[in-house]
């Protein structure tokens, strides 16, 4: 699941530092900030990546700010999902081509927290992960890694593999059998207002920016997949730049806007 890093872990213009949180976990500290390349002490840091008991998580240091975010697949919203999600019901599903005997094979190009990921490879889905933010990848990979050690989850974690990298680069390079379905999901600057999205925006909006090349990522994608684009934008988003969809798929705040290329199962 790791990948070498693409780019540094943060802009110059971020202040982060690496903070274990209790003694025991200095020497893994110590390791992910040789691999980040980012300070154990840095008193200015305007970010703190963190380490402890519940694994890796990404903290704000300011007055009032936020608790910490983190990738957990096997509590909260990803447990709640996974047990009461809506299975192949749900519009994601639908939009990736999930129906009966049909599970196709997914390219998550902008992985993120790996949210998407996880509703797909729970529905049976082998997905394949690019993030990257070698921050959020960190992230990702250390939620992924937890994640398999729980006998209920760990079948579907399985089926999720994760690559660090810029994504545009990885599929002009690709090497394997492409992937029937490529998802993207830009960020974008008018995003879903509730309060976990706004929280987690607020965390990573200094690392990662806009998606302004989402166009050439949309092109790439076009060019690598064998049976579909699907493409996630905020519900009055305008599409992205480029190819027009064939169709869409729209729920209260967000819609799928869908690039078919061939029938899938065919």
């Amino acid at each position: 699941m790791r990948g070498p890093p693409a780019r540094s872990a943060c802009p110059m213009s971020v202040k982060i530092r690496i903070e274990p949180l209790a003694p025991s976990f200095r020497e893994a500290a110590a390791a992910w900030a040789a691999r980040l390349g980012l300070p154990l002490e840095l008193a200015e840091a305007e970010f703190a990546l963190q380490l402890g008991d519940q694994g890796l998580q990404l903290q704000l240091l300011e007055d009032l700010a936020p608790g910490p975010v983190r990738v957990d697949f096997l509590e909260g919203a990803a447990a709640h999902r996974r047990q009461f999600g809506g299975g192949s019901g749900q519009m994601i599903a639908k939009a990736v081509g999930v129906q009966p005997g049909v599970r196709p094979q997914v390219l998550d190009a902008t992985a993120g927290l790996g949210r998407d990921a996880f509703v797909l490879a729970t529905l049976g889905c082998p997905v394949t992960l690019i993030e990257r933010q070698p921050i959020i990848a960190a992230l990702l990979e250390d939620g992924l890694l937890r994640a398999a050690g729980d006998a209920e989850v760990a079948p579907i974690v399985a089926r999720m593999r994760l690559l660090q990298g810029d994504a545009i680069a990885l599929m002009g390079a690709w090497g394997e059998a492409p992937p029937q379905v490529i998802y993207l999901d830009p960020m974008f600057p008018h995003r879903d207002k509730s309060a976990l999205v706004k929280k987690e925006m607020r965390l990573f909006r200094p690392f990662v920016g806009d998606d302004l090349d989402a166009p050439a990522l949309l092109a790439a994608a076009l060019q690598l997949a064998s049976h579909r684009v699907v493409v996630k934008r905020p519900r009055k988003a305008p599409v992205i730049e480029g190819a027009r969809p064939a169709y869409s798929l729209e729920g209260k705040s967000s819609r799928y806007d869908i690039y078919p290329k061939k029938k899938l199962g065919s």
